[in-house]
């Protein structure tokens, strides 16, 4: 469920610093020379924020145990600054920058580098602001740094691959033209301020990215990046293990280079909708099954606000889901599913608060019922809501956070800062996101009297309107009507429901005790052997000095899968257990204590982690709604209702996902078909699911592992409440593990219906055991040919934007998949390519010389082998190797052993076996609407 997006969780606080701030503070250059921010007490990196003779501002990070390095470089540039007569430039920048520099010409260079050493990459346009990221083993920092530097300061915008890329942003648009969240975006494009740059195509295709002889694209493109690109506008965040002395030597002799043309950043005066416009109702049609409904209130601006964060604090209540808020009625009420609050749209002069919620069927027909509790709610924060010991419980929650912030992986990390490095004071750069410096009531005032039915956009999606006369979004086709709305139809409603709404109460799951237990970090988890039948695991672990603890109950039976229909009554019974749960455990949601309830091949797990000092009070709460969970009919009616759509919206998922779950649906045992389950949640009814909820756990499989901040005997304790809450007297028994199923020797070919414009191809070519060695094989050979695939199929052939091949593993069975989406190929000419492909890889092999071999070693067991940065990380993977039943706990080292292993010998025979030859492998493609599986001429063409 999409939780508030402004509780103060560490992913949750932090508003969306999308724009620049006002040149914050008027910071001089001399003031960034040298700053050391504010870090959290649980953070050992050290930092430093300074700005280049360039003025590049950059913020340097040096974590010494660090096995992985990363950078960002973020640009004050967007879709935003777009030409009107040549949208998407800023976007088809993006992409040619990667495609060669003067100092490194080959336009694959650096993606190889970075695939060749460990890394990653990627890039994204936003309104305001272009990313471009990576991360890299650590010893490869300076190289990689080299080549990254260079795409700034000497991009070639060769002329033959101006062309060819204008075609991947092509395939990129049409790839994703019938995904409902792109064609909404394009509504609110349609229906904003024509004078406002947000109203342009942000994407760009072979329209709008003309090159003609008349109209060539080149000179544009150079222009575009020499009248906005300039080093004032760049913030670079830089992590690795060196010191920030040796980091600061490798970025200012690479990156001073970039030309400082003393650009300033756009500036969007007039506002995001026209005047006139609100109050006012847009209806907009889906693809898929989907009904949603969401209030934008336009305000100011509140980022030079960002250290009392006063949208946070109104959207905390907003979009609280504790008993009596807003969300707890509407669900009540049968006519919601999800509801956040939080900021939207920033353009710097202006924002947008919103109000977003997925709705029922019964949701969709009561949209003024909705609205009119919605106001009400506004109304009680805005009589009631502002107080001081509200603000103290945020604060408080939010400096625990802080106080024990985890370290997230590094290219997450940089590319955060970065973005954020435009918006915040230097010294704040770390902390900004957890920052609530003051009480500010009038701000949040100001904020709450915007809130109003007279200054809002009322927007619903929803599959079928039936429009008499809609309008047409002109790239998407998307259909929408706008209309005036009924404000008085909203504010006089008479519903009962309003006066049980009620603001948030003190959270009783603030942590109290933060302190670390006595004793050492365990190597691995040890068996405390089998309480009353279950299996029970624990490690005490500290090594990340944090006050937090993970716990993991399987409650394996057959039930799950034992047929269709209970593998959907099983569905239907958590969702009736997590919506019994909401209301209460929200709070603790709220005080860093999470939970998930979920399904799986073997059963069901319970996780509930976070602070341990209240943890056994929610998992004790859980267990009691396990042991006898509460059944409505009409949440039954509505989840069966939720299952059905979800569903049948599978039916229009891009191509290439479409034939990815084909295969996996096909090839694990215990799993069933989306026409076997959609048949039975069809016909299921909730007298079933009573006698079901009865009977689950019967027969029962269990086991317990608790990790982290929590002494033996706490885990004991919990092994006893669960016997005591729910195992009771079931019958034990043994649930066995599922198995992929063996192809046989020859191909399997098979094509799918799938309504859309594009053709999906997924060849999944299976391994013959589930050894070490065997998968070691197939992850090497992954390494070694997915950018050699994406460099030929993509950027060479142009056959579409989704390229890629990858190690296609299935319960430990190793496979190599390879999966394009074309907007022009047919299926037969993407597998004409792979087998091209495939055959001249074969020499790749044969020529590739010990040493490249031993790289690309070094980079999987790089990967494999990474330092673990979060707890979270560590129990997971704990977990999983107690459901493989590996509890030497050491699958990772052994691989690794086994990659080291593998010879060029093995590569070559398992790549002519089971790619050139195709034995054991298994070919899936998309047919369109019409059955046909021709595309549409190539991508130029069209």
């Amino acid at each position: 469920m999409t939780r508030n997006a402004f509780h103060l969780s560490p992913a949750r606080l932090a508003v969306r610093f999308t724009g620049l701030a006002l040149m914050l503070l008027l910071i001089t250059s001399q003031a960034l020379a040298a700053t050391s921010p504010i870090k959290s007490p649980n953070d050992d990196n050290a930092y430093r924020y300074l700005n280049l003779e360039n003025d590049l501002r950059v913020l340097l990070i040096s974590s010494p145990e660090s096995d992985k390095a990363a950078a960002s470089m973020n640009v004050a540039v967007g879709s935003g600054d777009d030409p009107a007569d040549r949208e998407g430039l800023s976007h088809f920048l993006e992409h040619m920058l990667f495609l060669g520099t003067e100092k490194y010409p080959d336009p694959g260079e650096y993606q190889q580098f970075i695939k060749s050493h460990g890394g990653s990459h990627n890039a994204f346009t936003a309104f305001r602001d272009t990313n471009y990221f990576f991360d890299i083993q650590a010893e490869h920092l300076d190289a990689a740094l080299d080549r990254f530097a260079e795409q700034f300061a000497a991009p070639l915008f060769t002329p033959e691959l101006v062309d060819r890329e204008r075609n991947a942003v092509h395939s990129e648009f049409s790839a994703k033209q019938k995904e409902d969240g792109r064609r909404f975006y394009s509504v609110k494009k349609a229906i904003s301020n024509p004078d406002h740059p947000f109203s342009q195509f942000a994407v760009g295709n072979l329209t709008t990215l003309e090159n003609t002889e008349e109209r060539p694209l080149r000179p544009d493109l150079i222009d575009f990046w020499k009248t906005h690109y300039s080093s004032n506008l760049m913030t670079l965040a830089v992590y690795g293990p060196q010191t920030l002395d040796e980091l600061e030597a490798m970025v200012e002799s690479r990156f001073n280079r970039i030309e400082n043309r003393q650009l300033e950043a756009r500036t969007y005066e007039e506002p995001l909708l026209a005047p006139g416009t609100l109050p006012a109702k847009l209806r907009a049609d889906a693809l898929k099954d989907i009904r949603s409904l969401s209030l934008s209130f336009p305000i100011p601006s509140q980022q030079p606000y960002y250290r009392n964060k006063p949208v946070s604090y109104v959207a905390n209540l907003l979009g609280h889901e504790g008993p009596g808020s807003l969300f707890d009625q509407l669900k009540q009420a049968g006519l919601v599913e999800s509801l956040s609050a939080g900021s939207g749209m920033d353009t710097g002069t202006e924002e947008t608060v919103e109000i977003s919620m997925s709705l029922t069927p019964a949701g969709l027909e009561s949209q003024d019922r909705i609205l009119g509790l919605t106001f009400a709610y506004i109304d009680k924060v805005r009589e009631q809501g502002i107080s001081e010991r509200r603000f103290q419980e945020m604060k408080q929650l939010a400096q625990i956070d802080f106080r024990f912030r985890e370290n997230q992986a590094p290219i997450s990390k940089v590319t955060r800062l970065s973005m954020q490095m435009p918006h915040v004071a230097p010294e704040d750069v770390l902390q900004a996101p957890w920052m609530m410096e003051n009480f500010a009531p009038d701000q949040y005032r100001a904020i709450l009297a915007r809130l109003t039915p007279d200054n809002v956009l009322v927007s619903i999606q929803e599959p079928d309107p039936g429009f008499e006369s809609p309008r047409k979004t002109r790239w998407y086709d998307a259909e929408y009507a706008l209309e005036p709305l009924d404000t008085e139809s909203i504010t006089r409603i008479d519903d009962s429901r309003t006066k049980n709404l009620a603001l948030p109460m003190a959270n009783p799951f603030i942590p109290e005790d933060l302190g670390m237990i006595a004793g050492s970090t365990m190597a691995e988890p040890v068996s405390l052997g089998q309480i009353k039948g279950m299996d029970v695991w624990y490690a005490r672990d500290t090594r990340f000095e944090t006050p937090k603890a993970n716990v993991f109950l399987g409650l394996r039976t057959e039930a799950t899968r034992a047929s269709a229909r209970s593998n959907v009554l099983s569905s239907l019974l958590l969702d009736a257990i997590r919506t019994n749960l909401n209301a209460w455990a929200y709070p603790a949601q709220l005080a860093g204590l999470d939970y998930s309830i979920y399904p799986h091949l073997r059963g069901v797990t319970i996780r509930v982690g976070g602070y341990n000092d209240k943890l056994h009070t929610l998992m004790t709460r859980i267990l009691t709604q396990i042991a006898d969970p509460t059944l409505k009919e009409q949440r039954f009616d509505i989840a069966r209702k939720q299952m059905i759509d979800g569903l049948l919206n599978k039916a229009k998922n891009r191509p290439v996902e479409q034939t990815s779950e084909f295969i996996q649906t096909a090839l694990i045992e215990g799993t069933w078909s989306t026409e076997d389950k959609l048949a039975a949640a069809r016909s299921v009814t909730f007298e079933e699911l009573q006698s079901f909820a009865e009977a689950f756990l019967a027969q029962v499989d269990p086991v317990l592992l608790a990790h982290g901040n929590m002494t033996q005997a706490s885990a004991l304790n919990l092994a006893q409440q669960i016997n005591a809450l729910v195992l009771r007297q079931n019958e034990l028994t043994e649930v066995a593990r599922s198995q992929v199923r063996p192809l046989p020797a020859e191909e399997t070919v098979t094509g799918i219906d799938v309504d859309h414009p594009d053709i999906g191809y997924t060849l999944y070519a299976q391994g013959d055991n589930t050894s070490f060695g065997e998968r070691a094989t197939y992850r090497l050979l992954a390494q070694i040919v997915a950018s050699p695939f994406y460099e030929e199929i993509r950027t060479n052939q142009q056959l579409g934007y989704i390229v890629y091949a990858m190690p296609y593993e299935i319960l430990e069975m190793p496979a190599l998949g390879f999966v394009v989406q074309s907007p022009g190929a047919s299926a037969n000419e993407i597998d004409a390519a792979v087998q091209g492909f495939s055959k001249t890889f074969m020499n790749t092999l044969s020529d590739m010389k010990p040493a490249d071999i031993q790289r690309e070693k070094e980079a999987v067991i790089s990967k494999l082998l990474e330092r673990d940065r979060q707890l979270g990380e560590i129990s997971q993977r704990y977990w999983q190797e107690i459901d493989r039943g590996e509890t030497g706990f050491d699958s990772r080292e052994r691989l690794a052993d086994a990659i080291r292993k593998v010879s060029r010998q093995d590569l070559m025979e398992a790549f002519q076996a089971r790619v050139v030859e195709r034995s054991h492998a298994f070919r899936v493609f998309s047919r369109n609407a019409t059955g046909a599986e021709q595309g549409q001429g190539q991508a130029g063409e069209r």
